[in-house]
């Protein structure tokens, strides 16, 4: 039998339709024994997320001791989904107990996982399966990292009655005992978690797109969808901003070798895309599987003479980050020169003066310089390193279109070229380099 874990997303459980046409694919497959929800998102244009209404539910909890007024919208939802499916379940006290432990817990992060334990709870009783309690079987250790090996087993122990289960995503227990989150769209995460501890042939995620897309649509009209990925491509184009999957979500898999399917709840006849290990992964053909970008980075530039043999120089200039609390993206250097690209969001101007000084006390930098509002643009394929000429291609594609690259990351592994450009520029970026690799036309 090929076990599938399957999740499905907000838009998959937005209301009472969505989640039909959810039921309707399980029972398609009978290899479909493992459920795991989002909370429900959108069901139209300026509609909130069920999520988005608990963080204000949080809110109201911390300003008035109640979120009863704030948690009347959640429960209206809920109770017209459980009237739209025509379930015979008393949700109104579901409802009521988890209003009364929000406001005894007073946490954000339990607030906020409510979503997926009500959608959870819900589709149980929709498919007629067990409900398996993501703060039953999901662990967080002393440092707040997942804890594998008793997350695994724990899962384990719980589907071994065999039968249908459902698992809402998204939480699980920490080592102080309360619900601790992943960051958000943790949902995916989740359902690898899953995947890999009862040991599935397939991960299956459900989402409203058909598979990853060579880039955004909202940049080039109808750009070509990418029918497999190796899981390195993966990360590269969901960290870049692809946000069709959690990027987090390949770890639990890739360590199993677990291949991934991105598929569409509301066109599941349609292929979708595959995300392989290495060792099962056949390119294509195109030397670029696909280009994402992201804005709002923040560059410092570091020049030095005889950097190159100043022993320690960059672990020096890094531990400053790090005093910060801030993580580091990307490093481009040179023999006299390095560039630290950080978050644009992790600093403001009186963070940048002292991350500054400090630098210049630690290193004692000949000349330095900030640019902010800096996108980075990634192109991304295996394709790439085998391919004579792709950067000149791609450097002339931003040429022509007349993009100033202020930075070039080019990663050792030849997997993806990575340029940093103004902001303003990021869209016509991503154009130019479709157009130059897939032959379409800029919209």
């Amino acid at each position: 039998m090929a076990l599938k874990v399957c999740k499905f997303g907000g838009t998959s459980m937005a209301d009472g339709h969505t989640m039909t046409k959810v039921k309707n694919i399980i029972r398609a497959d009978s290899d479909r024994l493992y459920v795991v929800v989002s909370a429900p998102g959108k069901r139209f244009s300026g509609d909130t997320k069920i999520t988005d209404l608990l963080y204000g539910c949080y809110e109201q909890l911390k300003t008035t001791g109640s979120c009863r007024q704030a948690f009347a919208e959640i429960e209206k939802r809920f109770t017209g989904i459980v009237k739209e499916l025509g379930l015979d379940f008393d949700i109104r006290g579901v409802l009521s107990a988890t209003l009364e432990r929000m406001e005894r817990e007073k946490s954000e992060d339990f607030c906020a996982s409510r979503g997926e334990y009500l959608s959870a709870v819900v589709m149980a009783h929709l498919l007629d399966a067990k409900f398996v309690d993501g703060e039953d079987v999901v662990f967080f250790d002393e440092n707040g990292a997942f804890d594998d090996k008793k997350s695994y087993a724990a899962i384990a122990s719980a589907v071994s009655g065999g039968g249908l289960c459902v698992f809402p995503g998204f939480y699980g227990r920490g080592a102080d005992g309360k619900i601790k989150t992943f960051s958000r769209g943790g949902s995916d995460i989740t359902g690898a978690i899953v995947a890999r501890a009862v040991g599935a042939s397939v991960y299956e995620n459900w989402t409203d797109v058909s598979g990853f897309l060579a880039c955004d649509p909202r940049i080039v009209d109808s750009p070509k969808r990418i029918k497999t990925l190796s899981y390195k491509e993966l990360r590269e184009l969901s960290y870049m901003g692809a946000n069709v999957l959690h990027a987090e979500s390949i770890f639990p898999v890739r360590k199993a070798n677990i291949p991934i399917v991105i598929k569409n709840t509301f066109r599941p006849e349609d292929e979708g895309t595959s995300i392989l290990p290495i060792a099962q992964y056949k390119p294509g053909g195109n030397i670029v599987t696909g280009i994402a970008g992201k804005k709002n980075f923040t560059v410092l530039f570091i020049e030095k003479s005889h950097m190159n043999s100043e022993v320690g120089f960059v672990r020096k200039v890094l531990s400053v980050f790090e005093r910060f609390n801030i993580s580091v993206e990307h490093i481009p250097s040179g023999i006299d020169t390095m560039s630290v690209v950080v978050e644009g969001s992790c600093m403001d101007n009186f963070r940048l003066e002292q991350i500054l000084e400090c630098i210049k006390a630690e290193v004692e930098p000949d000349f330095m310089r900030v640019s902010e509002n800096i996108a980075l643009v990634a192109t991304v394929g295996h394709g790439m390193s085998s391919s004579v000429g792709t950067s000149a291609r791609l450097f002339k594609a931003l040429a022509d279109a007349g993009v100033n690259i202020k930075m070039i990351d080019q990663g050792s592994s030849e997997l993806n070229i990575i340029v940093g450009v103004k902001d303003e520029d990021m869209e016509r970026s991503i154009a130019a380099i479709y157009r130059e690799f897939f032959g379409s036309d800029r919209v």
